[in-house]
């Protein structure tokens, strides 16, 4: 079975250390995610991440319900950590974080996601006609949310 990687970078106008707690915030995972995927938080209680933390949520994906557990397993503030999933529907899955000073009062934010899809041929032809353009999208709605509430929350 094939790995894929996404990799994506962006600048965002934050000292790193507000970039990296931002990104810390468990409450701040629903609005960075895409409408369209239904994404809820399902972890009782509130969260603190280090390694060994578990987060549950549930998500819809092309109207199938899809449960999902990741667990973080490096946590290096401000400037990485790493979460893989533990239960879910990839057969691989790990996003690693990396924050990185760019120029004053910026942060590069680096993302990292290794992942490989179950099935053999079937998970390939996946990948090929919608799995890849469906993480894309989802990245590409997180950089502009990222974009948007990190302004937001410097000058609030």
């Amino acid at each position: 079975m094939p790995n894929y990687l996404l990799e994506r970078s962006q600048r965002v106008e934050v000292p790193v250390e507000q970039a990296f707690a931002f990104y810390g915030d468990a409450l701040n995972l629903e609005p960075l995610t895409p409408p369209w995927l239904h994404f809820e938080v399902t972890t009782p209680g509130e969260l603190t991440f280090q390694p060994g933390t578990l987060l549950d949520y549930r998500l819809r994906l092309h109207g199938v319900p899809i449960r999902w557990q990741t667990r973080i397993e490096t946590w290096e503030p401000p400037t990485r950590f790493v979460d893989t999933q533990a239960k879910g529907p990839y057969s691989l899955w790990e996003h690693t974080h990396l924050f990185e000073t760019g120029g004053t009062g910026a942060t590069v934010i680096h993302d990292r996601v290794r992942y490989a899809i179950p099935l053999g041929p079937l998970g390939t032809l996946a990948h090929r006609l919608f799995v890849r353009r469906d993480l894309e999208r989802i990245f590409d709605y997180r950089r502009d949310a990222v974009a948007e509430r990190l302004v937001a929350k410097r000058f609030a």
